[in-house]
């Protein structure tokens, strides 16, 4: 059975392991930890002791809110984990002004789905700073 928690007291780094598994330079499972430990709110979903999703924002915590990462190991998609992170996280964040998501093209039918509308956007990305782990 799914877990769902927004309390990330006790979450261990060994716990996030197999998450960014696309990502050419990923954040190490600590530094997973250090993202989430610094976000304004978290939601993650377990499978007993396992983390196998996660959803993060970061905030002014008075009028916006960003969602930079969902993620569900690949071996748990399409079972509405994702969905459900994202709705916990929506009814979190109900009071901001502004919540943005940049995401790639090809996910972006899934958040429109759940209410997200396309907008014009920027983004600088240094790649050089993704994360630890080369592959």
């Amino acid at each position: 059975m799914i877990e769902y928690t927004d309390n990330i007291n006790g979450v261990k780094a060994a716990q996030l392991a197999g998450f960014f598994a696309d990502w050419p330079n990923r954040p190490d499972a600590k530094q997973h930890l250090e993202i989430l430990q610094n976000s304004y709110k978290v939601w993650l979903a377990f499978d007993g002791d396992k983390c196998i999703g996660f959803i993060n924002a970061i905030s002014d915590s008075v009028f916006y809110a960003y969602i930079p990462l969902l993620e569900v190991l690949p071996e748990y998609r399409a079972r509405g984990i994702g969905s459900a992170l994202l709705e916990r996280m929506t009814k979190s964040l109900e009071d901001m002004y502004a919540i943005d998501i940049v995401c790639d093209e090809s996910v972006a039918p899934f958040y429109e789905a759940k209410n997200y509308g396309r907008c014009v956007g920027m983004v600088k990305r240094n790649y050089k700073r993704q994360g630890t782990v080369k592959v």
